[in-house]
């Protein structure tokens, strides 16, 4: 008999089908001391059930983006969106499930995600990451985090800063919110694989060499952290 939407089913450890379960509804009241009005709260609830979700169907993956440096110890900015590195190829299955869990699943016309949507909370499903193809060992290096208490594979450091840096563009170059995800984590960063990565890129050039003023890193040559 098929399932009503919003339903997934596990298979217990005898063999034989769980009981369908549902994603939890959006939260309710916040906390004491939370602002009921902050996106980020929200922004982080999607983040766990989606991770709760593809860690049920054992699926590869690697928080990335703003929620991901958030979960390395850089003040969190209310994000208003989860990224999540996918294998290309789980895409298809990634999407079922969460069809399934009652998630609104949908292509847009850029060629190198799918996107989500938890209770109004919009979750990048990256199988290309600024440019690059997601792939085994990038997930490999991931680095398991607590995002509020639940444990999910996050982007390692240098990765992260990495994939940040080759976003820049022209059109989108927002020094300002690098520059604290740098100083916290530049003690944990490749800074001589950043370089690699963000050479022939003239945005992330200028960006390390600002570091570089700001007595962040050491100059070229001198990659140790300061």
């Amino acid at each position: 008999m098929p399932r009503p939407a919003g339903e997934t089913q596990e298979t217990s450890p005898k063999g034989g089908p769980r009981e369908p379960r549902r994603l939890p509804p959006a939260p309710g009241e916040p906390a004491a001391g939370q602002d009921a009005t902050d996106p980020g709260q929200d922004v982080l609830e999607a983040t766990k059930q989606v991770a709760h979700l593809l860690k049920a169907q054992d699926r590869s993956f690697a928080l990335a983006g703003g929620v991901a440096a958030y979960a390395h110890g850089v003040p969190r900015r209310s994000p208003h969106d989860t990224d999540f590195c996918v294998l290309r190829e789980d895409v298809d299955a990634i999407t079922e499930t969460l069809t399934s869990a009652g998630l609104r699943v949908w292509r847009p016309p850029e060629d190198w995600l799918v996107k989500a949507e938890y209770h109004g909370c919009t979750i990048d499903l990256i199988f290309s990451l600024s440019d690059r193809p997601v792939g085994k060992e990038m997930l490999e290096r991931a680095e398991m985090m607590p995002i509020d208490s639940v444990w999910m594979p996050v982007l390692s450091a240098t990765d992260l800063i990495g994939s940040q840096l080759r976003a820049l563009s022209e059109h989108h170059c927002d020094y300002g919110a690098l520059l604290p995800i740098a100083r916290t984590l530049r003690e944990r960063v490749d800074w001589a694989e950043v370089r690699r990565q963000a050479d022939g890129r003239p945005m992330a050039v200028a960006f390390l060499y600002l570091l570089e003023l700001l007595d962040v890193i050491r100059p070229t040559g001198e990659d140790a952290p300061r």
